[in-house]
């Protein structure tokens, strides 16, 4: 490739970064400052506060997204994948010979992405609104219409989903430039008037706010870590664009832009303290108002649009390793393979965005429930690159001390975010909660269904040696099979009722490894039985949708083709009922049934074709 090329193909790559990873933090500057001084807790407007908040607020994006996400947690990319599911995978990975570390470490990973999904859900409603609340600044009268105009900004958005996001996904990156631009232009015109705020930057101002009155600033934490609530995506969305590009765009112009705004806000608050009222948008003069309110609701859509994408992708990543059930999960492009769409997923999210809005009506009520699930997400990333570090051999003398300072950051943060509880954080936590009971539950059940039905089932090879002449039929019959050993049970039901097998026989076992992506060549693995049989396992990662009749074409260079003609398969439907001595709580175990009875049908999710699919049912006791 040439330098041209390469360089087209960079800055291609950092316009698509800044279009999709920044939006969540870049929409920041909205609520963080106005929240930590008009906020719950109101802090009064001094020069020793302006000064002690952005010293605060300027060293911990340095800290907790600078140093340790940019610099430290991309590193831990799996096969060039990120974020909590990925970053799991890979540190089970290099402790797969612990089952116990493996065991803590799995807990940990679900549970950050249960959190995930409530942050999903406060992210576009406290981002929309808080844009759209810039009519308040326009003219107070409009003050009614902030909800409306807000809930239909919302409802568009989630409408659109379903016709995917590649058209919308090409605007994103200039207006994602032009916000940023523009945070940093009317943050330097603001410093202009009030240069003096430029101290903020030596971080003893941020140690004499800490600890000069240390309960209050204890509690104004749980405000200043909104500056720093979508810090998490950088990493999360390293495989889209890279590493490079990544860290190339947040040094070079988005984290100076964030940086000019924060002080430019507090400039502003230096300047005229009565602007904490929204100090955002009274940076710009007031010609500039009504473009900078649709200018923001334009950013602020395009960082939901980033939370509910990774939703869907983390909704995909959860079924391929078996923490929900099976659901439809379509493609919305034939280039970029990350572009899904997950129906249930999508209006889930809806439901829950316009609960939040109508339930707590104004950004500065939601602050209250967003920072504790970004702060728990983060602990939990904290604490699994710890592992990851140590699995790498890297130096205790500098791991123990970096993952302290980490830890201890994270946990003041999480900490002053606990306080607001009774104000919102409920919420996220009950989400999570609910998501992280649905997500083990699931894994647990399966585990017991699994163990059953290996129990139940014949060897391959004693079944094999027991075909006498038996009637066959032309064609292939393909019995799909949850475990890769046994002889599966719909194979058994249908020489029981039918008395005939087919020519062909394939035993097929879809297999998702701890690994993003699985290569084509990796994709097949065959093994001749005897007599016709064959079992057939396809390999995929989780990042991957299963396409079973695309994988089996791959066969026919192995001396298997197919004809999808002349090709029948078998599923097997499991009716599951409590056993005398269930597995798991009963409450558990009615939990995995509902969700059993209304999970994907098989056929359907690994795109099978219709008429070519026969289901044979199954009892089974767990």
């Amino acid at each position: 490739m040439s330098d041209t090329q390469t360089k087209q193909k960079l800055s291609t790559l950092m316009l698509g970064a800044i279009g999709v990873v920044y939006g969540d933090i870049g929409t920041s500057p909205l609520y963080a400052m106005k929240e930590t001084f008009a906020g719950h807790h109101p802090l009064p407007v001094t020069e020793a506060n302006v000064f002690g908040v952005l010293s605060v607020m300027f060293w911990t994006i340095m800290l907790l997204v600078s140093l340790k996400y940019v610099a430290i947690i991309m590193r831990a990319d799996n096969r060039g994948e990120g974020g909590s599911l990925a970053l799991l995978a890979l540190a089970s990975e290099l402790n797969a010979q612990r089952p116990n570390t493996k065991w803590f470490l799995a807990i940990l990973g679900v549970f950050a992405a249960a959190l995930f999904y409530g942050d999903s859900m406060i992210t576009p409603a406290i981002s929309v609104l808080s844009a759209v609340e810039g009519l308040n600044i326009v003219a107070p009268q409009l003050h009614s219409y902030v909800l409306p105009i807000t809930i239909m900004v919302l409802t568009a958005l989630f409408m659109v989903q379903k016709h995917g996001t590649g058209a919308m996904g090409m605007a994103f990156g200039p207006i994602m430039i032009f916000w940023f631009a523009t945070l940093g232009l009317l943050g330097a015109l603001s410093i202009a008037n009030s240069p003096q705020v430029l101290f903020a930057l030596n971080p003893l101002y941020a140690y004499h706010f800490l600890i000069f009155d240390p309960w209050l600033s204890f509690l104004t934490l749980g405000s200043v870590v909104l500056a720093v609530t979508g810090g998490e995506a950088l990493y999360t969305d390293m495989g889209h664009f890279g590493k490079f590009p990544i860290r190339l765009t947040w040094f070079s112009f988005v984290l100076p832009a964030l940086v000019l705004n924060y002080f430019g806000q507090g400039a502003l608050l230096l300047h005229n303290p009565q602007a904490i009222e929204n100090p955002f948008y009274l940076l710009a003069p007031a010609w500039a108002l009504v473009p900078m309110v649709l200018l923001a609701t334009a950013a602020t859509v395009i960082a939901s649009q980033a939370v509910i994408s990774g939703a869907f992708s983390v909704a995909s990543q959860s079924v391929q390793m078996g923490f929900l059930p099976r659901m439809e999960i379509r493609q919305t492009s034939d280039k970029a393979h990350g572009q899904i769409y997950v129906p249930l997923t999508n209006w889930t999210l809806y439901l829950a965005v316009i609960y939040l809005v109508l339930t707590f009506q104004s950004s500065s009520n939601l602050a209250a429930a967003y920072g504790i699930a970004v702060t728990g997400t983060m602990m939990i990333d904290t604490i699994l690159i710890a592992f990851v570090l140590v699995a790498w051999r890297w130096s205790p003398f500098l791991v123990i001390p970096l993952i302290g300072t980490f830890f201890c950051i994270d946990l003041a943060y999480f900490s002053a975010n606990a306080i607001k509880i009774p104000q919102g954080g409920w919420f996220p936590l009950g989400v999570a909660a609910i998501s992280f009971t649905v997500l083990i539950t699931w894994k647990r059940g399966r585990k017991l269904l699994f163990d059953e039905i290996a129990h139940r089932s014949v060897p391959v090879k004693m079944f094999i040696d027991s075909i006498g002449s038996i009637n066959r039929i032309p064609g292939t019959a393909v019995f799909l099979t949850s475990i890769d050993e046994g002889t599966p049970a719909a194979l058994l039901h249908n020489l029981k009722h039918n008395q005939v097998l087919h020519e062909r026989n394939i035993l097929l076992t879809v297999i998702v490894e701890d690994k993003p992506y699985v290569t084509k060549g990796n994709r097949l693995l065959i093994d001749d039985l005897g007599k016709n049989f064959y079992r057939v396992r396809i390999f995929y990662g989780f990042m991957e949708i299963p396409d079973v009749p695309a994988a089996l074409e791959l066969c026919a260079s192995c001396g298997l083709p197919f004809d999808m003609m002349t090709t029948s398969f078998f599923t097997s439907r499991a009716l599951i009922v409590s056993a005398p001595k269930p597995g798991m709580m009963k409450w558990r175990e009615r939990l995995f049934i509902v969700l059993s009875k209304n999970a994907m049908n098989a056929a359907d999710f690994f795109k099978i074709p219709t008429n070519r699919v026969i289901e044979m049912g199954t009892r089974i006791e767990i």
